[in-house]
């Protein structure tokens, strides 16, 4: 491979604004070639390499680490210009990302479209946690089956996630013990110091929304635009964490543990058990680089995009919700608990159900205190109304199924005492039930792989020719 150009060349000929970038990407994500599934770890990694060898002159490819299981992680290198980190994975059951990060390598690669006229030199990091990506190979054939994808469902333990476990020293938070995988991208950050960082991520059901730290360029009313000129809502639904601060409609300003820790504070909440490590968002933020996150759905509901009166109490919504998940947590606990004892495998499906489960119960608590403090002649609109019910829904899916793996691995290696036996068909009953529910929800709309790799895409682009252009300012 040829060695990567570490000049810092300004952009030639930067674009006028968001609103030409706006038009100049929507013409080239128009013709993104139809997806009916994604793509496994190994099939990442050779087309990845396979662009980078098509094109040893403009594609730089560097060892940037390795996994925990032993599997090296890459970045390959395109353009000069202000740096952009793009990370694909970064959360295993979000795969969306695998594609736009592929599209954009091959773009690049070839000079084409508006990422290659951007003037940034690109890194991208196709898939940083092949290993909890392998976890959930099962469903990346048929992504389009909600319970299916709910029975393959694999969401690492915070501590174990990319994403959140970066060194962390606020408040009463501290963290020391990041995975490999994050320190490869930490020793990234520090070599590139970047204009932006790109974690492609995406959501599960609702509309497209955004996380910005700030309206670099005036680049948020063109996000805003965006899903709609590609047939997808925005999501004006309920925040998925009620920490988050909008900048307008569908854009908020990115998470990070260190705002996540001031708001519990201010909420009287311990944020022990809510905050391990830091998020990507608090490693590069002494370096004032631009943080971008498309959330991206796999299915739509209507209701998702309604702001009318639903005419029921906003507080008795979030009431609902707590009880909810109260009872959710009360299920998932009871199970572990009985099997916990005689449970011999440390797999990370069960590391995973150690924290997760516990969490139901206190977000049930949380949900319970918040409802006691917003406005009660306040009603909620359509969209809260199902957003926080299907995040209920969400969390039975994701949660039930993945404790449900955990136990079931017991069973499939021949160390299962009755008592995890007995934990296990009792929690089948539960998900049975909860799969049956979340398959009677009508009106639900699966969208085209295709058109979500055109909403990530097209906003990355949006937002890193406006980061290139405020870095390349005097």
């Amino acid at each position: 491979m040829a060695p990567i150009d570490t000049t810092k060349d300004r952009p030639a000929a930067p674009s006028a604004g968001p609103r030409q970038d706006l038009h100049d990407v929507l013409a080239h994500v128009r013709g993104f070639a139809p997806q009916h599934r994604f793509p496994s770890v190994d099939e990442i990694v050779e087309r990845a390499d396979r662009i980078a060898a098509a094109h040893p002159d403009v594609v730089g490819r560097r060892r940037i680490g390795t996994s925990r299981l032993g599997e090296p992680l890459h970045e390959y290198v395109v353009g000069s210009g202000p740096d952009v980190l793009v990370i694909g994975g970064v959360h295993p059951n979000e795969p969306i990302g695998f594609h736009t990060a592929l599209q954009l390598l091959d773009d690049l690669a070839g000079g084409a479209g508006p990422a290659a006229s951007a003037g940034a030199r690109w890194h991208v990091v196709p898939c940083i946690d092949p290993d909890g990506a392998r976890l959930n190979e099962s469903w990346f054939a048929d992504p389009g089956d909600r319970v299916h994808y709910a029975r393959g469902f694999y969401r690492p333990a915070p501590d174990e996630q990319v994403e959140w476990s970066f060194p962390l020293d606020h408040g009463s938070a501290y963290f020391d013990r990041s995975i490999p995988e994050a320190v490869a991208v930490a020793r990234l950050v520090d070599r590139l110091r970047p204009a932006m960082v790109v974690g492609l991520h995406n959501g599960e059901l609702g509309g497209v929304y955004y996380y910005l730290d700030r309206d670099v360029d005036g680049v948020v009313a063109a996000l805003q635009e965006l899903p709609a000129r590609l047939g997808l809502p925005l999501d004006r639904g309920e925040p998925e964490t009620p920490e988050a601060v909008p900048h307008a409609p569908g854009v908020f300003r990115t998470l990070s543990s260190a705002s996540t820790h001031d708001w519990l504070i201010a909420q009287g909440i311990d944020p022990s058990g809510h905050v391990s490590g830091g998020g990507l968002a608090d490693y590069v933020a002494p370096y004032g680089s631009v943080t971008f996150v498309a959330e991206l759905p796999y299915w739509s509901h209507a209701d998702s995009d309604d702001v009318s009166d639903a005419g029921v109490p906003y507080s008795e919504v979030l009431r609902r919700k707590a009880d909810d998940l109260t009872e959710l947590g009360a299920v998932l606990t009871d199970a572990l608990d009985r099997a916990r004892p005689h449970m011999q495998i440390d797999s990370p499906l069960r590391r995973a159900s150690e924290v997760f489960v516990p969490h139901m119960a206190r977000a049930g608590q949380t949900e319970r205190d918040r409802a006691a403090t917003v406005d009660p002649r306040r009603n909620a609109t359509v969209a809260e109304v199902f957003s926080n019910g299907d995040l209920v829904r969400c969390f039975r899916l994701r949660y039930g199924s993945m404790l449900h793996r955990a136990l079931t691995a017991e069973v499939v290696a021949g160390t299962a005492t009755p008592q995890v036996r007995a934990a296990r068909d009792e929690l089948d009953r539960h998900l049975e039930d909860w799969y049956a529910e979340a398959s009677s929800v009508t009106g639900l709309t699966t969208w085209p792989i295709e058109r979500l790799v055109a909403v990530q895409y097209a906003s990355t682009v949006l937002v890193a020719a406006a980061a290139v252009r405020e870095r390349g300012r005097p």
